[in-house]
């Protein structure tokens, strides 16, 4: 099995290249000049674009396959003072550019709409705000020129008094939307409501791919054993890809630009499940993210799905972005070194 691993938007080796930079709504009020202060939002989301596609020649040159950009491209894109304002036909050749370079390069790309995005609400208006959070997403990867393989990474949300009834409502208002935006959906795991087993029906329920946030199930495991995550749930997860990629087959697209990929070693075109890691920031903070990902604790869990799938893509959130990643890789490295069951095969990538 071969994994490659990818970074989250922010790169702490490159200078001046936040893909997040902003403006507040207040300070958007205080320009007198609406027009002016418009171009301002989008002079900021061209910049924040330029950025994005030096992060990902950052990590064609570094052999990283596997990113995930800033959710914050285009400031206020969704804030309700500004629904007149459509900042797309301006940006159109940067999108086009980045989207452009994707493909060329046999990139993951992805995006993580923040925890305001939520279809397990019970208020029509957070609904409502949701599915325009989650359109704009989309349509950012629609202007990059990306098919559905570049997806949009959500959780079910919150259980608001009765979970049961929750998962059940985010079923319904996710399966009302439009397949526009159902079918750029991944569903993930969260760290304190819906674990991986509740989850991943409600996954399979809504026929959308699970991404299993291994840190997530460790302080939120549902009292799931390590074996019934391994020999239930793990199984169940790769087949909501398998399904996933039968989908996209059938309507003719494919991922990587038809070609398998940097280190991908799955099939060609063809989308590996997809696995979340990070390591907890201390032991009063088990839910915190820390600066880096301890190889050993991820290398076991690799190892007991090793053989299941060809391949896992794994997106580390730690808060050193790419510095963290390198440094994994060096882990790896020294591991392999000791025969510890790892095979280096590239600057992101190892197996198993």
């Amino acid at each position: 099995m071969i994994v490659r691993f990818g970074f989250v938007a922010m790169s702490m080796l490159l200078d001046n290249a936040s893909p997040s930079k902003t403006m507040t709504y207040a300070s958007f009020s205080k320009l007198d000049d609406e027009e002016a202060a418009l171009r301002k939002l989008e002079r900021i989301a061209e910049q924040n674009l330029d950025n994005s596609l030096r992060l990902l020649r950052h990590c064609k040159g570094s052999g990283v396959a596997v990113y995930r950009f800033s959710s914050k491209l285009i400031p206020l894109a969704t804030h309700d003072a500004l629904q007149g304002w459509n900042p797309f036909p301006v940006l159109t050749d940067k999108f086009s550019a980045i989207g452009a370079f994707v493909r060329d390069n046999g990139l993951r790309v992805s995006f993580h709409p923040d925890h305001f995005c939520v279809f397990s609400t019970p208020r029509p208006e957070v609904l409502a705000k949701s599915t325009e959070d989650l359109d704009y997403h989309v349509r950012m990867l629609e202007a990059m020129g990306l098919n559905e393989t570049a997806k949009n990474n959500i959780h079910v949300g919150g259980a608001y008094g009765d979970k049961l009834v929750s998962g059940q409502r985010f079923v319904e208002q996710f399966g009302a939307l439009s397949p526009r935006l159902r079918n750029r959906i991944t569903l993930e795991n969260d760290d304190k409501t819906f674990n991986a087993r509740e989850t991943l029906e409600i996954a399979e329920s809504v026929g959308v791919p699970m991404a299993l946030d291994i840190h997530h199930h460790a302080v939120n495991d549902g009292g799931e054993s390590e074996a019934s995550l391994h020999g239930e749930l793990w199984p169940r997860i790769a087949d909501t890809w398998r399904r996933e990629n039968e989908r996209l087959a059938d309507t003719g697209q494919s991922a990587y630009g038809g070609r398998a990929g940097a280190g991908n070693g799955g099939e060609e075109g063809m989308l590996p499940p997809k696995i979340h890691a990070s390591s907890p920031k201390s032991i009063s903070d088990p839910r915190g993210h820390a600066d880096y990902v301890e190889a050993a604790p991820l290398l076991r869990f690799l190892q007991e799905i090793s053989g299941s799938v060809p391949a896992v893509d794994c997106m580390l959130e730690a808060k050193r972005k790419d510095d963290a990643l390198f440094q994994l890789m060096n882990d790896f490295r020294a591991m392999d070194a000791r025969g510890e069951g790892v095979r280096v095969i590239g600057p992101s990538a190892i197996e198993l």
